[in-house]
């Protein structure tokens, strides 16, 4: 089994809602993106997936959220945008993109600061 890494980034401000402390108010982080794929097997020229289209494939689900208010954007605007949500969403819409027999999402970490990040993956 393979495991590939790539790291991305995006600024974007939400508001926890229901949260009684400094994080109830608007505030903005610089999150950092960190997803792992797995595969089983590489490809004819021995490589798993192009980082560069791993990267491509990982701005195209992060785009939306970049410089925006998350607490705007579905399902956030349902959900509170926590670490822990938001790195479920990304999850989710990269499981939808990279799906095939041999390459899987299997984690991915947001960061909201240096020092704290939360993790979403499955089973």
């Amino acid at each position: 089994m393979y495991e590939l890494t790539i790291e991305t980034s995006f600024a974007a401000a939400h508001q926890l809602r229901g949260y009684k402390g400094k994080c109830e108010n608007m505030h903005g982080h610089n999150w950092k993106v960190q997803i792992n794929v797995m595969a089983e097997k590489l490809n004819e020229i021995d490589i798993a997936i192009d980082f560069n289209d791993m990267k491509d494939i990982a701005n195209e689900v992060i785009s939306p959220l970049d410089h925006a208010f998350l607490n705007d954007i579905f399902p956030f605007t349902e959900k509170n945008p926590s670490s822990e949500n938001v790195a479920k969403w990304i999850y989710d819409s990269l499981k939808k993109k990279i799906n095939d027999d041999n390459l899987r999402v299997s984690a991915v970490t947001v960061w909201e600061s240096d020092t704290a990040s939360a993790s979403y993956y499955e089973d």
